[in-house]
């Protein structure tokens, strides 16, 4: 997928950069939910977070927004749920013919978390999939209980 990182964005990786000394592939400014999302490099996200978020909450004062951070995964599926961290996911599942993939959680309490507060984790999950690999998010289920 194609992205297009424009220089208010590259400035706030370069400002992730040197405030974490990790690397950010991409970067989205969420003016809607006032934040700015992550994408960190694979294994960068100790580094990104600090101790305790100190980095965050450092980044989060010289941004004067939000900051939320996901791991990227060239696995669309851990991708997905690396997205929707802490609410664990139980599987996705994909429609034929390219349609939406739908997330399924394996516990109820974990739809409130990956839904998020007037919408905005799966808001967060529908742009950074559209981004990375074109794919659209359906609906967040409760995963049947095997019997």
């Amino acid at each position: 997928m194609e992205r297009n990182i424009g220089f208010k964005e590259r400035r706030y990786i370069e400002e992730l950069r040197i405030l974490t000394k990790s690397t950010a592939l991409d970067c989205v400014i969420d003016d809607r939910f006032e934040r700015v999302i992550y994408v960190i490099r694979q294994g960068d996200m100790g580094l990104a977070i600090g101790k305790k978020g100190e980095n965050i909450k450092r980044l989060q004062n010289v941004l004067g927004k939000r900051i939320e951070m996901v791991e990227y995964d060239e696995a669309p599926d851990t991708f997905i749920a690396n997205i929707f961290k802490p609410a664990e996911v139980a599987r996705i599942e994909r429609t034929p013919e390219n349609g939406p993939v739908h997330v399924l959680l394996k516990k109820k309490n974990d739809l409130g978390i990956a839904i998020g507060k007037g919408g905005c984790n799966i808001e967060k999950a529908r742009v950074l999939c559209r981004r990375f690999f074109g794919v659209e998010v359906g609906e967040v289920l409760l995963a049947p209980v095997e019997a």
